[in-house]
């Protein structure tokens, strides 16, 4: 499954987008992107989106095969 890095998670990661094995949970998410984007998802600010969905609580991320985990950075704007 596809695991895309967006805004400044894709400068921390040094890449756009990687594949992982499916399942993927949350703490195996935390374990398999680097050290750096790691510290950054576990802040409130940052969501994950899942099968093009946002989830409420990005700790019960639960992704199959086939789907595409998406990392947001915080939003901004003014």
């Amino acid at each position: 499954m596809k695991v895309l890095f967006l805004g400044p998670l894709r400068d921390l990661a040094g890449m756009s987008e990687t594949e992982m094995a499916a399942p993927l949970s949350w703490s195996g998410l935390l374990a398999a992107v680097p050290e750096a984007v790691a510290e950054q998802l576990q802040l409130e600010r940052v969501n994950v989106a899942c099968g093009g969905k946002v989830l409420a609580d990005k700790t019960a991320l639960a992704a199959q095969d086939g789907d595409e985990v998406a990392l947001l950075p915080p939003v901004s704007g003014g």
